[in-house]
């Protein structure tokens, strides 16, 4: 094989890499979304921390008390901590447990969330 193909081969292969690194980090991606439960004046709503957040959008009533409850299964350190910066929660997630946290939904709006490195995100919705 001549160095030209080879030079040719190598730019393409990594063309290729830099355009799946910006899909991945930057491209639009399917996101879940889910509602809370309301029972007795209570609302709960359950994500599942596995690879990312389960859903990754959650919507809550406004006024009616509020608890979220996140399930870690996912080993990773990453996925560790949750932090609601909005809410000042910085919440250990130990895994295969399940950790409750309550929500103040008083104001409507839409507060972000990520895990511990500010990797993995997700979004609360109260309306």
């Amino acid at each position: 094989m001549s160095l030209m193909v080879v030079k040719a081969i190598v730019l393409l292969g990594g063309l290729a890499l830099i355009g799946f690194i910006l899909w991945w980090f930057f491209g639009k991606h399917q996101v879940s979304s889910g509602h809370s439960v309301v029972s007795d004046q209570q609302q709960t709503g359950s994500i599942i921390v596995d690879g990312g957040y389960n859903p990754a959008v959650l919507t809550l009533k406004q006024g009616i008390p509020a608890k979220i409850v996140f399930h870690r299964k996912d080993p990773s350190s990453c996925l560790e901590k949750v932090v609601l910066p909005d809410f000042g929660i910085i919440q250990e997630l130990p895994q295969n447990k399940d950790v409750t946290i309550p929500i103040d939904t008083q104001k409507a709006g839409v507060y972000n969330y990520a895990c511990g490195m500010d990797m993995f995100h997700g979004k609360i919705i109260i309306k």
